[in-house]
């Protein structure tokens, strides 16, 4: 799996978080029925483990919220293809490196994304995107530096994923504006939708 070639085709990383396992797989169904293929599960209790090892068949889980190595190796060990981490951390991307699974490192301002790439990083995640400046931040970003794959993510809502897509983002993290709904038939509508919007 190219994993750049692949987050520009879907355009958007739906982020799950849930500290229910059911309610995690039932999310995961509603993004594939909308027609996404690719997440982000959030790792906020060891049980969520379990519900990636159910999914794992079906999509490519990315496994979210990584700190530690120990959380990477159960992340793996359940059947995740990707390691997410808020920050850039060293011992996470060895692990990626021997695993040969790939790494989108969490990074706020130029120089940290800058550290990141040169650390051979393919993708890397620019969090808070919201309280960073949003598309403009993203824009400003990528004029210096073309050659960076980025993910804006925090709190993005749906209409503005179109506008960061512009500014040269490869693809947007985009969590409870689309995860958080009452049904899961909810999510699979918004997910259809957004992705009709970005075609």
């Amino acid at each position: 799996m190219n994993l750049i070639e692949k987050l520009k085709t879907n355009k958007i990383l739906p982020i799950i978080r849930s500290k229910d396992p059911q309610d995690v797989i039932d999310k995961v169904n509603a993004l594939l029925d909308g027609g996404i293929d690719m997440m982000e599960i959030n790792v906020e209790t060891p049980k969520v483990f379990n519900a990636i090892n159910a999914v794992s068949d079906k999509a490519i889980i990315c496994a979210g919220g990584i700190i530690t190595s120990m959380q990477a190796q159960a992340a793996i060990d359940s059947g995740a293809r990707i390691i997410s981490s808020p920050i850039f951390q060293t011992n996470l991307l060895k692990i990626s490196k021997d695993k040969q699974l790939p790494f989108i490192a969490g990074t706020s301002t130029a120089n940290e994304a800058y550290e990141a790439w040169k650390s051979r990083i393919p993708v890397v995640k620019i969090y808070p995107i919201s309280a960073m400046g949003g598309a403009e931040y993203i824009e400003n970003l990528l004029r210096p530096m073309p050659f960076l794959n980025v993910i804006p993510q925090g709190n993005v809502e749906l209409d503005q994923v179109k506008d960061y897509i512009k500014a040269g983002a490869v693809a947007v993290g985009v969590g409870r504006h689309l995860t958080n709904a009452d049904t899961y038939t909810e999510i699979t509508k918004r997910t259809k939708k957004l992705l009709e919007s970005l075609e």
